[in-house]
């Protein structure tokens, strides 16, 4: 099918041209989509983007396209229906696509980012605080814009960008210097950090000078002080041995580890040459650089005692990326609330001159909240993402209890089917809109969920494992469900890129579940073993063709492929 996207691609760029617009054979097909209805044809062209360009009425340049590009290689027919262009394809072509799934070679797709690099910083949490659910949209989306542009041929370079410096800093020193041992530090660990950190809250609101001491504890901080130094990085180890087996469980690592505090030597030649190309200014005793040109509030750069601030470092660390790895993209996974944020400074690179800026990219996401449901364990009104893991771990193995459906280690497949369901819940809408997760809808084996993508990625491995496929099906005929579902599958190119161009993991999630259902259709409605001859082993090739891409879907979105369930 690709082939004939192509053909396709080159005949309406030569009809484009001749009309006196150059577009290339990407951006022609980037306006193309899959019709939800296979009865509309296999490939649309809606030709309102063209309207614009040839300045004309959209049903009319579908009509006079279907005139103009005539009999083409694969197609079996086009028709022009108002403003759609819709092109059904020759049957044969779907024997040809199924040949090239079974393969599982996406090399093409692959050449895509050949030669570009991708720093993704991600994930980020704030040292010496546990891991809550509100860490988990940056997780698991920028693990999964990771998986997609490593399989879009990008060399990438994920970062873990620690929140390790800043006022909270001071507040957890001067909290342990007053409240805590290292005795109990090493003891408790993490909820030894946590507890003096609420404690530090309660008592600051009782006594505010806390507050200075706390200032000034991180002013020793960045200027050296060294029995300082050694109790924050004692903080620090203590919050990567939590972090560690957390990412170990979702089953994600990261190449470099780093945080705010490997900038603050960068940090003063960054403010130097704002100063030297005039953007910094002086408001109130504070250094700003004014955006009231581009309907932004000042960037903030050096509070008023000279301390640094977010956008100082996040400026000087892409600057330090962009000298040590020459990124094409450099993105950022933060919330949504952000946004002002990561606009601001990524304008402040701009004008300083810096031509890497165009480069950056901030990758937005919702809020998660639970349903309301509480856990056992909370930290104020925070619940902790390991509580939701163990949560969903358990659930997970009372359904496959009950239903009797693991024959494999059970436990293993619990926590791969618990995790895989918060993940995939998180996945499952655009990353802009609000996650509410519920345990029914989460972790239920049918409908729009990650168990049931799982399952039936575990069923078709079992009906492979049952059956002895030897790729010799001739001649066969597929019929309509078979076609369906070799449309769909064909589809999973096109869609990786689309969700690499809009860092979109839920293109691939909404996909997986519409492959998903076409299989169990087809399942359901056409015998595979024991038809015996060219039936038998073609159904057993789509049965091979399902469960690879279903495979290639579950690890780009950074969850474990179940062979049993």
């Amino acid at each position: 099918m690709a082939e004939v996207k192509t053909i396709i691609c080159q005949k309406v760029g030569e009809y484009l041209s001749a009309k006196g617009v150059t577009l290339s054979e990407e951006e022609i097909l980037g306006f193309f989509e899959t019709p939800a209805d296979s009865n509309l044809g296999d490939l649309a062209l809606p030709c309102f983007k063209l309207s614009k360009l040839l300045r004309s009425n959209p049903a009319a340049i579908s009509a006079d396209l279907a005139a103009a590009l005539g009999d083409l290689e694969g197609v079996e027919k086009i028709a022009p229906t108002g403003p759609y262009l819709n092109f059904f394809f020759a049957g044969d072509k779907y024997i040809s696509d199924l040949a090239k799934l079974l393969t599982d070679d996406y090399s093409d797709i692959q050449k895509t980012g050949e030669g570009k690099t991708m720093v993704l910083d991600f994930s980020s949490p704030n040292i010496a605080k546990r891991f809550h659910l509100g860490h988990l949209g940056t997780t698991v989306i920028g693990n999964a814009v990771r998986n997609i542009y490593n399989f879009c041929g990008y060399k990438t370079f994920a970062l873990n960008y620690l929140g390790d410096w800043g006022t909270q800093n001071g507040k957890q020193i001067v909290a342990y210097k007053k409240w805590s041992n290292r005795e109990l530090l090493e003891k408790e660990g993490i909820k030894e950090l946590e507890r003096i950190y609420v404690l530090f809250g309660k008592e600051a609101e009782k006594d505010p000078s806390l507050n200075d001491q706390a200032r000034a504890a991180f002013r020793e901080l960045e200027n050296g002080n060294k029995e300082y130094l050694e109790i924050w990085q004692l903080f620090k180890d203590i919050s990567l041995r939590e972090y560690t087996q957390t990412y170990k469980r979702l089953g994600i690592d990261f190449d470099v580890w780093d945080g705010e505090s490997l900038y603050t030597d960068k940090m003063p030649a960054i403010v130097e040459e704002l100063r030297e190309k005039g953007l910094l200014k002086i408001d109130d005793g504070a250094s700003i650089v004014d955006l009231a040109d581009y309907n932004m509030p000042p960037a903030l750069i050096l509070k008023r005692d000279g301390s640094t601030l977010y956008p100082t470092r996040d400026i000087a660390a892409a600057n330090y990326r962009f000298n040590t790895y020459n990124f094409d993209i450099c993105a950022y996974v933060t919330s949504a609330g952000q946004s002002l944020h990561f606009a601001q400074w990524f304008k402040v690179t701009e004008l300083m001159g810096k031509e890497w800026a165009k480069n950056l990219v901030h990758i937005p996401y919702g809020t998660m909240s639970f349903g309301g449901e509480k856990l056992a364990s909370r930290t104020g009104n925070i619940i902790l993402l390991n509580d939701v893991f163990d949560e969903a771990v358990a659930k997970a193995r009372a359904i496959i209890e009950e239903k009797n459906i693991a024959q494999g280690n059970k436990e293993e497949i619990s926590e791969a089917v618990g995790i895989g369901a918060v993940v995939f819940g998180a996945l499952s809408n655009s990353r802009i809109k609000d996650t509410d997760f519920t345990w029914e809808g989460t972790l239920s084996f049918e409908g729009n969920t990650g168990p049931y993508v799982q399952y039936t990625y575990a069923r078709a491995a079992s009906v492979l494992r049952r059956g002895e496929y030897n790729g010799n099906y001739g001649d066969y005929k597929p019929n309509d469900n078979e076609i369906e579902l070799i449309r769909k599958l064909s589809e999973f190119g096109n869609v990786v890129l689309r969700a690499a161009k809009d860092f979109e993991p839920s293109h691939i999630s909404r996909y997986a579940l519409s492959v998903c259902t076409a299989f169990n259709q087809f399942y359901h409605n056409c015998r595979i073993l024991g038809m015996g001859g060219e039936t038998e082993q073609f159904r057993l090739a789509l049965t091979v063709a399902s469960r690879n891409v279903l495979g290639r879907c579950l690890d780009l979105l950074g969850m474990k492929r179940t062979e049993e369930i």
